[in-house]
């Protein structure tokens, strides 16, 4: 198991217990960009200077707060380090919400939570499950890479893992005013009829959330070009985009919505799948044996 990201104490009223967090996400890319000299075709390579381009040792760098032009406070590593903040070690639940009260928007980044040893386990245990069935979240503050975080304590969606979720979160002040954005959207009369076709387009669309079906097909695109450069073949063209259809009422584009959904679902989802497989390398046919000859050379090597 990788290193927690972050341990200490959870602390509920007069209840605590140790608890280590470890990052729920990481990066899928597996392509890698350097910046390169067109024309020399050398890797360009960053260096720190100071104001009289004189090269600076990265030991010699520390942070500095402007406090008037040209004038600086200057802050040592370890003084950041030893600040006096309570969240750095303590997790103090202040208060729990309906999980479904919370704003999507509010939420950043998920973690991994586990108690740090098995004496921890019990009070763990029993949290996590009086969470689970009044379907609350606790809410506190942590502090962590450079700046202290906004909790929301949960437990997993799969009621079958043990463990707890820590979703770092958006302070109130981060969040942009919706009604800026939305407050010249006009009001407009819905027709009932209009209303009934879109909720059954949304009815007959609807199918259980399956996280694996969707992929980066930026990346495998971004692959095909890698691949083209590197066998000397002709560069995967972008697609044109589709013309516009001729422009129909809405109720018109709602009823053959429906009935298109009804008719073809089952074709189409099935060309989807085809499509994607052939995108990414699994078809014997045309340009995509790039994609192969490259996992060949990557078993090779």
């Amino acid at each position: 198991m990788a290193r927690p990201y972050w341990s200490g104490q959870i602390k509920i009223s007069l209840v605590s217990f140790g608890v280590s967090l470890f990052p729920a996400t990481e990066a899928a890319s597996q392509i890698a960009f350097h910046q390169i000299d067109r024309r020399t075709g050398e890797r360009i390579r960053h260096q720190n200077v100071a104001q009289d381009q004189e090269s600076v040792d990265r030991a010699d760098i520390v942070k500095g707060y402007e406090v008037r032009k040209g004038e600086y406070v200057t802050i040592e590593p370890e003084e950041i380090a030893h600040l006096r903040i309570p969240s750095k070690k303590t997790l103090e639940i202040v208060q729990f919400v309906d999980v479904d009260e919370i704003d999507p928007a509010f939420f950043e980044k998920p973690y991994f939570v586990v108690p740090q040893n098995d004496a921890q386990a019990q009070a763990f245990a029993v949290i996590q499950k009086a969470l689970r069935e009044t379907g609350k979240a606790g809410l506190g503050e942590a502090a962590f890479s450079g700046r202290e975080h906004l909790i929301a304590l949960m437990p997993p969606s799969d009621p079958k893992l043990r463990g707890l979720m820590a979703y770092t979160m958006r302070y109130q002040a981060e969040l942009r005013d919706a009604s800026e954005y939305f407050s010249d959207i006009k009001d407009r009369s819905i027709d009932k009829d209009q209303l009934a076709l879109a909720k059954e387009l949304i009815k007959r669309s609807t199918a259980k959330f399956v996280p694996t079906k969707f992929e980066d097909d930026y990346e495998v695109a971004l692959r095909e070009l890698i691949d083209a450069k590197m066998e000397h073949q002709p560069i995967p063209q972008e697609e044109k985009a589709p013309k516009r259809a001729k422009v129909i009422n809405l109720m018109d584009a709602l009823r053959k919505s429906v009935g298109q959904e009804s008719s073809s679902r089952t074709t189409r989802t099935s060309a989807s799948k085809t499509a994607l497989a052939d995108r990414k390398g699994k078809s014997k046919s045309g340009g995509l044996k790039l994609v192969k000859s490259h996992a060949r050379r990557k078993k090779t090597a």
